[in-house]
C-alpha cells in the first residue's frame, strides 16, 4: 500500500466547522489559519534569531497571508512585476523587499524600481551589466550555487555562480561602479540534512571576508535563502537537530554581517487546510474509486510540481478498510490525488481534508477543464 500519511476520523466540532464552511462557500476550499501562520513565523524566529525574514511570495501569493506576515514585521521576497503589484495593492513599501530573480528583463528592473524595490540578485556578468543604467539606485546580492544531493527540489542547478567565480564578478562590479552588498544562496527545498546549508554559510563568509580586504565599499549582507524542511509524512522530523548546526554557523559570523533569509514553505504550508468533497464513486477492478472536486491541476498541483504528498484526513473512522483511489474531477487520467490507499466506505458528500496545503498549491493551480479551483478563506 501507498505509505502516504492518512488520518481517519475527526472530532465533531471540527467536522461541523468544515461542513459549515462548505455549506456557506461551496467546495473545494483552502482555509488559512492566522494563528498557525503567526506560530510558524515565531518558530522560525526562535530557530534563527537575529535573521531578517523575507517571505517568498511565490509559495502562496495571498493578500491575507501578506498582511498577517507584514503585521509580524516580515519583509518580502519578490521575483516578478505581479508580486510587486500585489504588495503595492496592500500598501506595502518596496523598501521592505528584495528582488531575487537572477535573470531579468529591463522592464522587470524598471517595474521593481517603480515599486520601491532596490535590492536585486544577479548571478553572472551579463545580468550585472543590465543594472548599469540604474547603478546609482540599486544594491546587488550575488547568488552563489551550492547544490544539495539531499534536497527534494534542487534550486542551485538553474541559478547561481560557481563560488570560484565570485571574486572576478565582484571586481567587475567595482569597475562598473555597481555596489554588491553581499552574497546569497539557496541550497534547495525539503532537504532533511542541513550540512550543505552550513557549508554554504562558511564558504560565503570566507568569500565576503576575502573580497572585503580589497574593497572601499565592503559587502555586509548574507542571504541564506529558504527551503527549510517540513514533515509531510509524519516522519518525526527533528527541527532542533536540523537548525542547531545552522545556528552555530551563523553565530560564528562577524557582528557587522546582516543575515537575511527567504522562507516560504516553512511559514505558509502548515497554515492552510484543504477541504474537498466526494462527488461520486465507482468500483473499477480491485479498487474503489472516489472522485473529488479538487484535483492535481488544482490545489493538489504541488504533487506534480513540488514533489510532496499532502497528509490526508478522512472524516470517517478506520473501519472496513479497502483498497481505494482518490481521483480529481478532470477528464485526464493522471488526475489522481492518492492511489492504492486504504479507506473506509465513503459516500457522496463526505469531506476529504488535506493538511499542510499552503505551499505551492493555489500558487501552481491551473484552470484545466475550465474548473474554477478552490476558494481561499481566512
Amino acid at each position: 500500500m501507498n505509505p502516504r500519511a492518512i488520518r481517519y476520523g475527526i472530532d465533531h466540532p471540527t467536522l461541523a466547522y468544515y461542513r459549515a464552511l462548505v455549506a456557506e462557500h461551496g467546495s473545494p476550499l483552502l482555509v488559512i489559519s492566522r494563528q498557525r501562520l503567526i506560530a510558524q513565523y515565531q518558530t522560525l524566529q526562535q530557530y534563527l534569531p537575529h535573521v531578517a525574514f523575507y517571505y517568498a511570495i511565490k509559495a502562496f501569493p495571498n493578500a491575507d497571508v501578506i498582511r498577517i506576515l507584514a503585521e509580524q514585521g516580515c519583509h518580502f521576497d519578490v521575483a516578478s512585476e505581479g508580486e510587486i503589484a500585489l504588495l503595492k495593492a496592500h500598501r506595502i513599501s518596496g523598501r521592505h523587499t528584495i528582488h531575487t530573480h537572477p535573470i531579468k528583463k529591463d522592464t522587470d528592473i524598471r517595474a521593481a524600481l517603480r515599486g520601491g524595490s532596490t535590492t536585486f540578485v544577479v548571478d553572472n556578468l551579463d545580468e550585472l551589466k543590465k543594472l548599469i543604467p540604474y547603478r546609482q539606485r540599486v544594491g546587488v546580492l550575488l547568488r552563489v550555487s551550492f547544490r544539495s544531493d539531499s534536497a527534494a527540489v534542487d534550486l542551485s542547478r538553474k541559478f547561481g555562480c560557481n563560488p570560484a567565480d565570485v571574486p572576478a564578478i565582484v571586481r567587475e562590479a567595482q569597475a562598473l561602479d555597481i555596489h554588491i552588498r553581499g552574497l546569497s544562496f539557496h541550497v534547495g527545498s525539503q532537504s532533511l540534512d542541513s550540512a550543505t546549508h552550513v557549508a554554504a554559510i562558511h564558504e560565503c563568509a570566507r568569500l565576503i571576508a576575502d573580497c572585503n580586504r580589497d574593497s572601499d565599499n565592503p559587502m555586509n549582507v548574507l542571504d541564506i535563502g529558504g527551503g527549510f524542511p517540513l514533515d509531510y509524512a509524519d516522519a518525526q522530523l527533528d527541527l532542533d537537530a536540523y537548525f542547531a548546526p545552522i545556528q552555530t554557523a551563523l553565530t560564528a559570523l562577524p557582528d557587522d554581517l546582516h543575515v537575511i533569509a527567504e522562507p516560504g514553505r516553512f511559514l505558509v504550508a502548515p497554515a492552510v487546510t484543504g477541504i474537498a468533497t466526494i462527488t461520486g464513486k465507482a468500483r473499477r477492478g480491485d479498487y474503489q474509486w472516489y472522485y473529488l472536486d479538487d484535483w492535481i491541476y488544482g490545489s493538489y498541483s504541488g504533487q506534480l510540481f513540488d514533489h510532496v504528498h499532502y497528509p490526508l484526513q478522512i472524516t470517517r473512522d478506520a473501519s472496513n478498510l479497502e483498497a481505494a483511489i482518490l481521483s480529481g474531477p478532470t477528464c485526464d487520467s493522471i488526475d489522481i490525488i492518492a492511489e492504492d490507499v486504504l479507506l473506509p466506505t465513503l459516500e457522496e458528500g463526505d469531506l476529504v481534508i488535506g493538511h499542510m496545503m499552503g505551499a505551492y498549491t493555489a500558487a501552481t493551480a491551473t484552470r484545466f477543464n475550465s474548473l474554477s479551483g478552490a476558494k481561499i478563506l481566512l
